[in-house]
């Protein structure tokens, strides 16, 4: 097994140009929705976004609350609302919580058109930007906002490659954007957990290595979940053993009953990102 650590960034040129593009348009926003993970929402939550929206109203909507371990989310919550954020946390499936947002918005633009008013103008709809890292469920979030299909969804990053307006209701109007990172991923176990849960182009990614991270965190923090999923006691197992329990257990393997680590990596990962190992939050507060 490969010993080295690879430092994992991902910032292809299109994300500096939709971070150039919403410096270009944030005159034109009233609201920020500011999309995270509720299984990482620290790890998800773009470190430099203050810096793109200015000092802008904003709803900081936590998608897959329904798959994230709520007990340790909603300590990040509390954290998060203790700092002045107003936090919605939403189940994509169901839809539950979404009209949260909405009212919210038209509170801030009912105070928007009395300040519009006071200055003789007429009122106008409101003007919202939507903003997160890749594959955090915006298109689908934009959906349930807009009550029909106004936006492809995919479960990769990258499905949405442009700015683009979006009709919400006859008082909203949405621009969404491709999922954006920052220019260097610092903290390397912010890093992990977006790549864990697909917020970073697998083709970059030393799977072995994710892999291994991802035993680390569950042995850590779900053990009863490995070995209820995987049918095996923890106890004596090193990580390499349990990978190749997993190869055994799901057939991961090469001529001759050798063990086809890749595969036995991939089962994993999409085990975790598919919510096969129970409800999970990788982030932690301290």
């Amino acid at each position: 097994m490969n010993e080295n650590k690879t430092n994992i960034n991902w910032f292809p040129g299109h994300m500096s140009k939709t971070r150039r593009e919403i410096r270009e348009k944030i005159n034109l926003i009233d609201i920020v929705y500011e999309v995270v993970d509720a299984r990482m929402p620290l790890s998800s939550k773009i470190v430099d976004l203050d810096d793109l929206i200015q000092k802008k109203p904003r709803i900081l909507i936590m998608t897959k609350y329904d798959l994230c371990d709520k007990e340790v989310t909603d300590t990040i919550i509390s954290f998060y609302e203790q700092q002045g954020y107003f936090v919605v946390p939403v189940d994509l499936m169901t839809g539950k919580n979404v009209s949260e947002i909405i009212r919210l918005s038209e509170k801030i633009l009912q105070e928007e058109n009395e300040k519009r008013k006071a200055k003789g103008l007429k009122p106008r709809s409101l003007r919202a930007l939507i903003v997160g890292v890749p594959n955090v469920g915006k298109s689908t979030l934009i959906n349930r906002l807009a009550g029909k299909k106004a936006a492809s969804v995919g479960n990769r990053p990258g499905v949405t490659k442009n700015l683009g307006w979006i009709r919400l209701n006859k008082d909203i109007e949405l621009l969404d954007t491709p999922g954006i990172l920052w220019p260097k991923l610092e903290n390397q176990d912010y890093a992990k957990n977006l790549a864990l849960l697909s917020s970073i182009k697998d083709e970059i990614l030393n799977k072995e290595e994710l892999a291994f991270y991802a035993l680390e965190q569950l042995k850590k923090y779900y053990p009863k979940r490995l070995e209820s999923r995987y049918g095996f006691s923890l106890e004596g197992m090193d990580s390499v053993a349990i990978l190749d329990h997993i190869a055994q257990k799901r057939g991961a393997l090469s001529k001759g009953g050798v063990v086809d680590y890749e595969k036995a990596y991939n089962i994993l990962l999409q085990d975790l990102r598919n919510g096969m190992l129970g409800e999970i939050t990788l982030d932690r507060l301290t």
